[in-house]
């Protein structure tokens, strides 16, 4: 298979800070990679590096003859004042007609075409950048968490696309959920080197939390012997008949080594403080119409929020999720109607423009302690900030120094300190590692506080949600479906709207059995079915022989792509699972019997 880009023992530093280091990757004609890693891991970096925005310290990049590289980034491309076709054609260098055709299979309309680029939503203005670098016909893109800010319907789209994609593509993104519907390998990036693994996400995180099991116990065994032998030479040690055994034990004790586990799995529990427990209503509206003087955004909103509900305000970019949060927050005034909240609620809201307004020369620790509810401990304030990564040094950071990523993550751990009844959270989980994101989720559904909050991250949503406000069309309604019901009928709206969706194919049906099947003795069926299982059996410790030493060759060849043994990985893995459902199917059958 051609390779399209080759990594040789990639060094990068920012002073005396390693972000990488002897990283090594080949990535070949349709990889679909997921890039994974904690936040400050260098998976912006490497994708900086690969296009030449920044010099590497020591290593090399190939990038092939064959290669056409689209980069997708985090930041804007956008002229000021620039209109999406004019952007389109300047970026890309092709013809109107040629960028209006790509834009079409991603629903930006040719009545958006002179609207300026900045002037759309969030997920528009992604759907431009898309457009944009698709059409320079790359055939192996990068692409820095494109799921940010994303609305729920150009996620879809963007996941339609990548599935279908014909070349190759690198992936950031915090959305597990996006990771697991487009991406069938993983790259991780951890303390500086690169571990490229042939299967999903789910598969890639099993065999890491099988590993370290192993690890610990490995270690485990290794502590048990070092005990025994110290209490050995504590006991014998000064007796003289003894004394060359204990030295002998002591040499023993030297050699034996426990493996060093650089780091948990995920981030561990995020501990939300408690806060007082309300019954009853939390929030009620009626009639209530939000949006600005010149213009309505949703109007006649009747609804209530009980308190300890945890709700989504869902709905496309522009069509009003942040109005409504914001006027609920009391930051912009409501054009008619009312709401109010329950008696003696406290309201904390982050929103995305929160982190822009950190500034000062407060250490995060200083702003951590200031902002916290007054009867919060400092163990609690130091638990939260480890929670969202400011450590030791980290701590003594001023504030006008964060980046952007660090100031969302601490306006995030200051809300959580303030024992708020209400938590109103718009896009919390924009900056975040997947696994914090989880924990986050986690943690608010364990807490006995109201939480109202926009996300497009749908692992956090369906990890969080137990109810629903959909915005849409100037309206704000609650949706009595699950979250998942709602993202299935999206699901649906937009394939039927796609035309080159492929076609759906049937399931073979299960074959019914012969009349001489029904009739054949059950003692016989009985016999035959438990050799059937005793066959199934042979070939799956087989095939998990077979799969065992192709994840020994991955893990001593990190970097490295084989497509023959990924293949073969892949074939093994399915009939593997076959095997597994016959088996059960075969034991359901002796249940039945015996």
């Amino acid at each position: 298979m051609s390779t399209l880009l080759q990594i040789d023992n990639l060094e990068m530093a920012y002073g005396t800070q390693t972000i990488l280091d002897g990283a090594n990757l080949s990535i070949s004609v349709k990889q679909k990679v997921a890039v994974v890693g904690r936040n400050g891991a260098g998976k912006s970096t490497l994708f900086r590096l690969i296009v030449g925005e920044e010099e590497p310290t020591g290593g090399k990049i190939s990038v092939h003859g064959n290669a056409r590289i689209g980069y997708l980034t985090q930041h804007s491309p956008f002229g000021a004042g620039e209109k999406v076709m004019d952007f389109l054609t300047r970026y890309s260098g092709k013809e109107s007609w040629n960028c209006a055709k790509i834009a079409a299979r991603f629903q930006v309309r040719t009545e958006l075409f002179e609207r300026e680029v900045t002037s759309l939503a969030g997920g528009y203005q992604m759907r431009v950048k898309l457009i944009a670098m698709l059409a320079k016909e790359p055939n192996l893109l990068l692409l820095d968490e494109p799921t940010n800010y994303l609305d729920l319907s150009t996620l879809l789209l963007m996941e339609h696309f990548l599935r279908n994609y014909n070349g190759a593509f690198m992936l950031i993104s915090h959305d597990r959920e996006f990771i697991k519907k487009t991406c069938d390998q993983t790259l991780e990036i951890e303390h500086g080197k690169t571990v490229l693994f042939p299967q999903p996400l789910e598969e890639y995180l099993a065999y890491k939390r099988e590993k370290l099991m192993t690890v610990e116990k490995s270690n485990k065994k290794v502590l048990q012997e070092k005990e025994h032998l110290q209490a050995f030479v504590d006991r014998f040690k000064s007796k003289a008949s003894k004394a060359a055994q204990a030295r002998s034990k002591m040499k023993q004790i030297e050699k034996l080594k426990t493996i060093e586990i650089l780091n948990p799995m995920s981030t561990s529990k995020i501990r939300i403080p408690k806060v007082e427990l309300k019954k009853g209503i939390a929030f009620t509206a009626e009639e209530l119409s939000i949006g600005y003087p010149e213009k309505l955004v949703a109007g006649r909103i009747t609804l209530d929020i009980n308190s300890g509900e945890r709700i989504a305000v869902v709905g496309d970019n522009g069509q009003g999720k942040t109005t409504f949060l914001k006027t609920i927050a009391r930051e912009l005034k409501e054009l008619c109607g009312k709401f109010k909240w329950g008696a003696n609620v406290r309201v904390g809201y982050y929103a995305q423009h929160t982190p822009g307004n950190l500034r000062g020369s407060a250490t995060v620790k200083e702003f951590l302690i200031a902002s916290a509810s007054k009867d919060t401990s400092q163990e609690d304030i130091l638990e939260m900030a480890g929670n969202f990564l400011f450590k030791d040094e980290a701590l003594k950071k001023k504030l006008d120094v964060l980046s952007g990523g660090e100031k969302a993550r601490l306006c995030l751990a200051v809300i959580l300190l303030q024992k708020n009844n209400v938590l109103l959270l718009d896009e919390p989980t924009n900056h975040l590692d997947f696994e914090t994101v989880e924990a986050l989720a986690t943690a608010l559904r364990e807490s006995e506080s109201t939480v109202i909050f926009v996300s497009h991250n749908r692992t956090f949503v369906e990890t969080l949600a137990d109810g629903i406000i959909e915005v849409k069309n100037g309206r704000a309604s609650r949706y009595y479906h699950n979250y998942e019901d709602y993202v299935y009928h999206m699901q649906r709206a937009i394939e039927e709207d796609l035309k080159d969706e492929e076609p759906g194919k049937k399931s073979a049906a299960v074959s019914p059995k012969s009349p001489a099947e029904n009739e054949e003795n059950p003692g016989k069926i009985l016999k035959k079915a438990k050799n059937e299982i005793r066959k199934i059996e042979s070939s799956m410790k087989k095939l998990e022989e077979e799969k065992q030493l192709l994840m020994d060759w991955f893990q001593s060849h990190t970097g490295e792509y084989s497509e023959e043994k990924s293949n073969r990985l892949g074939e093994i893995i399915e009939k593997l699972q076959a095997a597994e459902n016959d088996w059960l199917a075969v034991q359901l059958q002796i249940e039945q019997r015996e």
